[in-house]
């Protein structure tokens, strides 16, 4: 995404608006040699802008290693972004000190991927969902215990499971002490990343089900970062598709699933099984040649041209604006071409851009 792309936010009225990224990069910087000289980046987020309604879920997706966690991770500041704006309420966040993030904390929370290495095997479950009413001093004696144990039954655990520690509970069980413990301090937003995938699918239905009820009752706002697109559009209001740390594709769900314009969109979606065995037959899958790029020395112009089966010359030399149809944004030269038509890149399609 070059950095004069126009921002996804410009759709949404500002009153509306939670979470709003410009232009956000994070880099993490390879030493080498007995000097540790700085010899490069990984560019994990490079130029990241997009907008979370208040009350809406954005599904992030993507492959391994496109820079989705580090986007989640920036919002909250658990990692410091290298350059750009976060706004949470209107408020940029990247320039307020450790003592105004603390109390900045308590309305953006985390629920982590894997169950087994989020919680502290050493407390047991009642001691973790209060933890976070010790640390911003919400409650004190007997309001923490009937805390925890109202927030035990709003995630479908019992009171007697406070004083049983992380190692007797099932994968969904540990999930849902996870998210009891990111509902402790009242959020409006939470970070979902990935919050389904450590677990079985016959799991998995039960605490999205969960997470899309408690944004019903509570009015949370979600950034859910996942890779399984069938649960990312279960959930989701909008999607955004990442890739190689820049954001490639964002609209409505429905849009975005129906009429995918990127081609590395068409790609993945041909990926989803369709429970139909006649149709999922005669239909025709999208293999991409190659590997991701590292984000090391990620590609010149589009950075999935090397993996693109309609690319072309400008493809490599220049970076596609980000730009808007109708609230639908793509970054690719094809649409582009095709006025925000849906270019064909079956194996079979005769037609290709010029």
């Amino acid at each position: 995404m070059a950095d004069d792309s126009p921002n996804t936010h410009v759709d949404i009225a500002p009153s509306e608006v939670l979470i709003e990224l410009q232009n956000v990069k994070k880099y993490f910087p390879i030493m080498a040699g007995v000097f540790s000289r700085h010899i490069a980046d990984v560019k994990a987020v490079d130029g990241v802008s997009f907008a979370i309604k208040a009350g809406e879920t954005l599904g992030l997706v993507g492959e391994s290693g496109s820079g989705k966690t580090t986007v989640g991770r920036c919002i909250l500041r658990l990692l410091e972004p290298t350059s750009g704006e976060i706004f949470f309420e209107g408020r940029d966040i990247t320039k307020l000190g450790r003592q105004e993030m603390r109390g900045l904390r308590r309305e953006m929370q985390i629920i982590f991927q894997d169950p087994y290495a989020s919680l502290n095997p050493r407390m047991n479950v009642g001691d973790i969902v209060a933890e976070p009413l010790h640390i911003h001093k919400l409650a004190r004696g007997k309001d923490v215990e009937a805390r925890v144990n109202d927030l035990l039954r709003t995630v479908g655990l019992s009171p007697y499971h406070a004083n049983r520690y992380p190692h007797e509970f099932s994968g969904g069980q540990r999930q849902r002490i996870g998210v009891a413990r990111a509902l402790a301090v009242n959020p409006k937003f939470i970070v979902a990343d990935e919050p389904v995938s450590a677990l079985d699918v016959s799991i998995q239905a039960q605490v999205v089900n969960l997470l899309q009820d408690l944004q019903e009752k509570f009015g949370l706002t979600y950034l859910f970062i996942a890779h399984d697109l069938s649960v990312v559009r279960h959930i989701s209001d909008r999607v955004a598709v990442m890739y190689v740390g820049a954001i490639m594709e964002l609209a409505d769900r429905e849009e975005l699933y129906e009429r995918p314009l990127h081609p590395y969109t068409q790609s993945l979606l041909s990926a989803i099984p369709i429970p139909d065995p006649r149709a999922e037959i005669r239909r025709e899958r999208i293999i991409l040649q190659g590997d991701i790029p590292s984000p090391v020395n990620p590609p010149s112009g589009c950075r999935f041209h090397t993996r693109c089966p309609i690319a072309f010359e400008r493809c490599r030399l220049e970076v596609p604006a980000f730009a808007n149809y109708g609230g639908h944004y793509v970054a690719c030269h094809a649409v582009e071409q095709l006025g925000g038509g849906q270019p064909d890149i079956r194996p079979s399609a005769a037609a290709r851009p010029a």
